[in-house]
């Protein structure tokens, strides 16, 4: 999304929102923390930084933890990327960082500078956030019940994996859910059958109107599978 012109902030505009809250801080530490990559601020034709309000959050993150905590830069950067991820950064130092995780099906909260990160999990990450070992997620992938997306696994499996873990727990192998995956192929299909027609009109909210769609119909498979299953199970009864 484009950024007003006036949204942005010279850095003696960012000296200035920053300096009441640290007094020390000059342009050269501004300068010196980019050189660091903790931020990066777009630049004009001419040369001259131009800051957004999300380089201002970091900055001022950067300066609390410096200050407060007495974290190195190492360690703040490393903070930094957890919250770009979508990630809550441990509290002790070495720590893995969680999902900043506001409900059970994958969506995060909005935190800070980094609230609309999508989130983005290395192995190590979503091993330790989902309760699945290393054996039992290989097992998964071999079956495409998960996928990595480039370097970083998504919210959608994370939430996967963590509903494989629980359903671990009552002795269910990964081989025994790949019906599962079978049927979330076809009703997959089913919703693109509906939904490609709505995209393919041209007004401007066809996009939304398709999303709204989609997840409306998502939500009524996941009710008709559930009632299904009770069905069959008081039937067995």
């Amino acid at each position: 999304m484009a950024v007003p012109a006036r949204a942005y902030l010279s850095i003696g505009e960012v000296l200035g929102k920053l300096r009441g809250d640290f007094p020390d801080i000059t342009i050269s530490k501004i300068r010196f923390l980019e050189s660091e990559g903790l931020i990066e601020p777009q630049r004009t034709p001419s040369g001259y930084r131009k800051f957004t309000g999300v380089d201002l959050e970091r900055l001022r993150y950067v300066l609390t933890a410096q200050r407060d905590q007495y974290l190195p830069l190492r360690v703040i950067k490393e903070n930094l990327d957890a919250l770009d991820r979508g990630l809550e950064p441990s509290a002790l130092p070495g720590g893995t960082p969680t999902p900043r995780l506001a409900t059970v099906d994958g969506e995060f909260a909005p935190a800070h500078f980094a609230g609309e990160s999508e989130l983005r999990l290395s192995r190590a990450e979503l091993l330790e956030s989902s309760g699945l070992n290393e054996e039992q997620l290989t097992e998964v992938e071999s079956f495409g019940l998960i996928a990595i997306r480039g370097r970083y696994y998504d919210a959608d499996a994370l939430a996967v994996a963590r509903t494989i873990a629980s359903i671990a727990a009552f002795g269910i192998e990964a081989r025994h859910l790949r019906s599962f995956k079978s049927a979330a192929d076809r009703e997959i299909g089913l919703v693109e059958q509906v939904i490609t027609p709505i995209l393919r009109q041209k007004s401007s909210d066809a996009k939304a109107r398709a999303e709204e769609v989609a997840n409306e119909l998502a939500s009524l498979s996941v009710k008709l599978h559930a009632a299904l299953v009770r069905a069959g199970l008081h039937r067995a009864k």
